[in-house]
């Protein structure tokens, strides 16, 4: 038979204390086991969620930036248009100035050689007066300016005639081959320069000649006692032919 041996009542409370520690320590132990694996749990489920809105964000994002393309290339487009746009109206705008700067331009002769045939300009006629005459006098007077010409406002005022005789007479002159016109602007104003080409071949200049009626002129010559270069009638002829041009260009 086995003796059981007899605890102490001391030593039965240690143990106790001791067992009732232990139980103690693995509550806690088991406890912090527990809140551990609800933590993960909650922050599982928190990692997820976030991964999930990130998502959404990532997502979101990337909409956000095919929009943003998508109005650039609109913004892009637009600006083009309003490029072009305005580019259309710049020109047509210059188109119109253009236009305008052309009629600016345009005379009343150019009008005139759109209204008037070829044959109605040439055949150009003032009334009561000699037209042969008056193209010899007037190419004569655009002659005397030589390269320099004369402005077709100015002939016309010493010619006493008016702006509408004038245009067609220059129109003429040039039909004829006696002048050229050359368009310029003066004070503002577009007119025409005249210049000569060609002066018309006239016997007024040697109608009142002395040798035509010179008693003498057979015996007259050049190393002869009666000669051209002491005749007192050729100087005077020659002296009134002086004066005669003079008083044309002045008028």
């Amino acid at each position: 038979m086995v003796k059981k041996e007899i605890t102490s009542p001391a030593k039965l409370k240690k143990e106790l204390e001791e067992a009732k520690a232990e139980l103690v320590s693995r509550n806690k132990k088991l406890k912090l086991s527990v809140k551990t694996e609800a933590k993960k749990k909650v922050d599982k489920k928190k990692a997820e969620a976030k991964k999930k809105v990130d998502k959404k964000k990532a997502v979101a994002k990337k909409k956000a930036e095919a929009k943003k393309k998508v109005d650039k290339k609109k913004a892009e487009a637009k600006k083009k248009e309003e490029a072009k746009k305005k580019a259309e109206e710049a020109k047509k705008k210059e188109e119109e100035a253009k236009k305008k700067e052309e009629e600016a331009k345009r005379t009343y002769e150019e009008e005139l050689e759109e209204q008037l045939t070829e044959d109605e300009i040439k055949n150009f006629a003032i009334d009561k007066t000699d037209m042969d005459k008056l193209v010899n006098r007037v190419t004569e007077m655009i002659a005397s300016y030589a390269t320099n010409g004369i402005l077709q406002n100015i002939l016309w005022r010493k010619l006493k005639l008016s702006s509408r005789d004038g245009s067609r007479l220059a129109l003429k002159l040039e039909k004829l081959g006696n002048i050229t016109r050359e368009k310029i602007l003066e004070n503002g104003r577009w007119t025409y320069l005249l210049l000569i080409k060609k002066i018309p071949i006239s016997t007024i200049s040697i109608e009142n000649a002395p040798c035509l009626v010179c008693p003498v002129e057979g015996k007259c010559s050049t190393d002869g006692e009666i000669s051209p270069k002491t005749c007192v009638y050729i100087e005077d002829w020659v002296l009134a032919e002086l004066k005669t041009k003079k008083r044309h260009e002045t008028n």
